[in-house]
């Protein structure tokens, strides 16, 4: 179940620490001119052997995960190259919201412009939250985005979130259109700009004229 200010669903542990974005989305996978069928090169080494066939052992593999729409990871999660493919291929995969005491900073930001929810929050409280999840009959977590939680069967964390993350992922927007909202104020400090110092206003084609 998924509205705007809340994330449910099935949580699959992934407690690798310093996660890269070349694990997340191989090189190989980067060859396309759009962002179709970057699910299938989601972490692609850690699902498939040498062989191209599954991993049992792979969390994402096992039927109890195959539906994941969440998460938890290790530390530093998403650190590596800023290739903006791993959050698509998360997101196409179904991947919704991960929950990780860190993030690479690069990735932080791509994820969260694409409506990719990271909620960061302390080791111990992940350690607690992936304790419930492995077991997969309690592998269901439920993130509020308006109180900032994230809770498991036995476990309640609290994660921090900007107003302006805040109301993005609330009205659906990306940074374009965070900006965009945001048209009649650019309007206003436009207008009192140039009241205030009308020599600045279109002075390149003034600029322009002149010497011409």
């Amino acid at each position: 179940m998924s509205e705007r200010g809340t994330i449910e669903g099935v949580a699959a542990p992934l407690p690798i620490g310093n996660l890269d974005t070349d694990q997340i989305m191989p090189k190989q996978f980067l060859r396309g001119i759009d962002k179709t069928g970057l699910d299938e090169g989601l972490l692609y080494d850690l699902r498939f052997d040498a062989a191209g066939g599954p991993r049992r052992d792979f969390v994402l593999n096992r039927a109890e995960y195959a539906h994941s729409r969440i998460l938890i990871g290790g530390e530093n999660f998403g650190c590596g190259s800023s290739r903006e493919h791993a959050v698509w291929g998360l997101l196409q995969y179904g991947i919704k919201a991960i929950v990780a005491p860190s993030f690479g900073e690069i990735f932080y930001s791509n994820a969260m412009n694409n409506q990719l929810l990271l909620a960061p929050v302390p080791q111990t409280a992940v350690d607690g939250i992936l304790s419930d999840v492995s077991n997969p009959l309690n592998n269901r977590v439920t993130i509020d985005i308006h109180l900032r939680t994230v809770r498991s069967r036995n476990h309640l964390a609290h994660f921090s979130l900007s107003a302006r993350h805040h109301r993005m992922f609330v009205d659906g927007l990306d940074l374009v259109g965070a900006s965009l909202a945001q048209l009649g104020a650019i309007a206003a400090f436009e207008q009192a700009h140039w009241a205030e110092q009308p020599w600045l206003k279109a002075v390149a084609a003034v600029t322009r004229n002149r010497l011409s």
